[in-house]
């Protein structure tokens, strides 16, 4: 694969991380555990992230302290609130791993197809870009959140931060 096509799909990865990271930062304590479940949902988010960037999705686990409670089909929630500071750690960890996947696309790879019940049957460069979908849909509703609980949302990023 061509390094301006990984370089562009990891620039456009980064960067919807990048925001998801400025909105777990800009959550007051006071709305971080609310009815609104603002942890949970950037949670969620860094999980799907991690998870869509295993390559062998059958031997996927976390890391400590998260588990695997994300794939229970009856909905269970975590056994407890995770904090900002293990979100955000969480965060730098799938951040790595996506960019390690999208650093060791080949045409060949991008092309490799993963079917599970979660991947559905795309390939991985497709999984890459549904995953900048996904982490840009949940990164809307936690700016919502802020929005709405009178609190001032984080601008939009165009680019990595980082490489």
């Amino acid at each position: 694969m061509i390094d301006f096509w990984k370089n562009t799909i990891w620039q456009q990865c980064g960067a919807s991380i990048d925001m998801l990271e400025n909105a777990i930062v800009a959550c007051p304590d006071e709305l971080w555990d609310q009815d609104s479940k603002f942890w949970y949902i950037a949670y969620h988010t860094l999980f799907f992230l991690d998870y869509h960037s295993a390559i062998d999705a059958a031997n996927f686990h976390p890391p400590e302290p998260f588990t695997l409670s994300e794939m229970d089909p009856s909905g269970l929630m975590p056994d407890r609130t995770y904090t900002k500071a293990e979100l955000l750690t969480y965060l730098q960890h799938g951040r790595s791993k996506c960019r390690k996947v999208t650093d060791q696309l080949t045409d060949e790879s991008a092309q490799i197809f993963v079917a599970n019940s979660y991947k559905k049957d795309y390939s991985i460069a497709e999984i890459l870009l549904n995953t900048v979908r996904h982490v840009q849909h949940h990164t809307a509703q936690l700016n919502l959140l802020l929005r709405q609980n009178g609190y001032e949302a984080p601008g939009w990023v165009s680019r990595a931060k980082s490489n």
